[in-house]
Formats: structure tokens, C-alpha cells, sequence
């Protein structure tokens, strides 16, 4: 279920797109939060979950994100060109408690993420000032890894296996699925590659044979050669359709044949793209005919301001959609 692809090579603009891949609605609503929200990294949906030594901390920039079903935030960027998105991986395994550690439930990770840290690499300095903890959402555990970029084109995957933290930060980390984690996704794509070669291709052509099944491993392969085909886009407006046009390959059909057991496979819900040189959110309902997008820029982030959100699953919903939105109580 899901897959990230972040396109940091073209003179226009820094772009990230994902899909969300889900066995139901996880009732997406676009959330803008402004700065100087308190926080309370042990509570989810009214409840207490990490009762001793949570983590607590005040936001510093502002966010645009899409949150999932109203109790945490699974994909969005904030106000200083950072980026962060919550991907499923059934094999997390975050370790014992140590309540020495102030403690974070997991589904609250890329919004602490996104309301304290600028850069990548401002990201990972947080990673050891606090322990995930895991949850449950809807009946369904919460074990994702999370891939991040920022405005200068960085990149970082991080995941928990083992018990273990496991971080691959380098800009060239630009395609994420599911299972399996991170390193032996890398290892199968260098497999395609040598066999391609082995048959007398270089690079990626309209002659490269393409894995094209709908399970995390084929949807990762396939990522990585559309996203190598993307030519240089005219301007930011074609650079967005590339990017779009490559996630939108790599989201599953409803209907599509879907596996359960250890590699689950479910239908996309929604797409998104993040410009992060522009501050540009798009979002795409799967179920929906029209695009949606927001500039982060354009909407008051002071401290005190409302936060406001948007449900977008109204059809009448298409272009900039700014003006929609409306004040609301911060869902967390």
C-alpha cells in the first residue's frame, strides 16, 4: 500500500508525490495548522495512550496536511519547505518502552516532524529526542515507516525494524513502497537493473521490459522508471503533471487483485503532490474528478490564527481551493 516518488532533478521545482493505498476510507480531511499549537504527543482521539513521560512541544511552523480518520497526519509539508509522509509497514517493530524517553504516539510522527523541524537533516536531529510508541487506528495497527524531503531536494527513509531504528538519508532515496523494508527494496531494483542490462538495455527506453503487477516490489520498480523518463518539464505547471502523471501509474484500480497476508495490497484513495520550492499542496480523490491545490504561503500561519480545514470529497471541488476552506477545532 502506498508509494512515495520525489523528483529533485528538474530546474523548476522540488516535487514529491504519493498515493494512499487503503482497504477503506481513512476520511481524509486537508488540515491547515498554524504556528504556536500545543501539542500532546500521548493522546489520540481523546485518550490517553502514552500515560507516562509524553512528549509535549509547541509547533514553530506551519502546516498543510492531510489527516487520517481525524487522529493523526499522514502526509503533508509545512511553511519552511519540509515534507513528510506516512507509509504502511507491516514489519515495524518499534521496540519495549523506555519511559525514560518522552514518548510519542506513532500516528502524531510526521506532524511533530513538520511542526518543529525546517530541513531533513533538522528531522533526524529530533529522531532520538523522544520514543514512537505504537497504536491502533480504526482496528488497524499503526506500523508505517515515513519518507521526508525538503526544499533543497534532501531525502530520508526512516524505519523501525527489528526494534531498531534504520535511516537512509541521501538525496538519491527517491522511490518508496511498502514491504519488504527499505534495503531490500534497493537490492531487488539493482536486480532489475542488471538483468535489463543483461539484455542489451542501458537505461530506462520504451524497449526495457516493466514489471507491472500491483504488489509494493513491481509498483517500486515501476516508479523508478517512469520517474528516470521524466523529461525536463517547460515550467512548474509541467513539472506537477510529471510527477502526477507517475504516481497515478503507480496507484492500484479499485477492483484490482488484491493479496492479503504478510504483503497486503489495497486500492489507491488519493494522490498527492508537494511542491516545496513553490509551498504548493495538490491533492487528487480517487473517487473524484477534479485536482485540488493550495498554496501554504497564502493562508494566515500567525499563532492564534484557526486552523482550518477542508473535506475533499465534494465534487464541485477543482483548482484552487484556498477559499474553502473553514475554521474548525484542531482535530489534535
Amino acid at each position: 500500500m502506498c508509494t512515495r516518488i520525489l523528483w529533485n532533478t528538474n530546474e523548476h521545482a522540488v516535487l514529491s508525490g504519493r498515493t494512499m493505498d487503503w482497504p477503506e476510507s481513512t476520511e481524509p480531511v486537508l488540515t491547515v495548522f498554524p504556528r504556536g499549537l500545543d501539542r500532546d504527543g500521548g493522546a489520540l482521539a481523546g485518550t490517553t495512550v502514552v500515560g507516562e513521560n509524553p512528549l509535549l512541544w509547541t509547533s514553530r511552523y506551519g502546516s498543510l496536511v492531510t489527516t487520517v480518520y481525524g487522529e493523526g497526519t499522514a502526509d503533508g509539508l509545512n511553511e519552511a519547505g519540509l515534507a513528510a509522509h506516512m507509509l504502511y509497514l507491516d514489519s515495524t517493530d518499534l521496540g519495549p518502552r523506555d519511559p525514560a524517553r518522552p514518548g510519542l504516539q506513532i500516528a502524531l510522527w510526521i506532524q511533530y516532524l513538520l511542526d518543529v523541524a525546517g530541513t531533513v537533516r533538522e528531522a533526524l536531529d529530533l529522531l532520538d529526542a523522544c520514543q514512537l510508541v505504537p497504536v491502533e487506528l480504526r482496528g488497524f495497527r499503526a506500523t508505517v515507516h515515513v519518507a521526508l524531503e525538503d526544499a533543497s531536494g534532501d531525502s530520508a527513509i526512516i524505519e523501525y525494524v527489528g526494534g531498531r531504528q534504520q535511516v537512509h538519508h541521501d538525496r538519491g532515496y527517491t522511490i518508496m513502497t511498502n514491504e519488504p523494508a527499505y534495503e531490500e527494496q534497493l537490492r531487488l531494483l539493482r536486480e532489475q537493473v542488471r538483468l535489463v542490462r543483461e539484455l542489451g538495455h542501458e537505461g530506462p527506453s520504451s524497449e526495457v521490459p516493466l514489471p507491472g503487477n500491483v504488489n509494493a516490489v513491481d509498483r517500486f520498480q515501476r516508479a523508478a522508471y517512469f520517474s528516470a523518463l521524466l523529461p525536463e518539464p517547460a515550467d512548474d505547471r509541467q513539472a506537477v503533471a510529471g510527477i502526477l502523471a507517475v504516481t497515478r501509474n503507480s496507484s492500484v484500480p479499485f477492483g484490482a487483485p488484491y493479496r492479503e497476508g504478510r504483503f497486503r495490497t489495497y486500492n489507491t484513495e488519493y494522490r498527492t503532490v508537494c511542491d516545496l520550492t513553490h509551498k504548493r499542496y495538490f491533492f487528487e480523490l480517487a473517487t473524484s474528478p477534479g485536482l485540488l491545490w493550495a498554496e501554504l504561503d497564502r493562508f494566515d500561519l500567525s499563532p492564534g490564527s484557526p486552523v482550518l480545514t477542508l473535506d475533499p470529497a465534494g465534487i464541485d471541488l477543482a483548482g484552487d481551493v484556498r477559499d474553502r476552506f473553514t475554521a474548525s477545532p484542531a482535530p489534535f
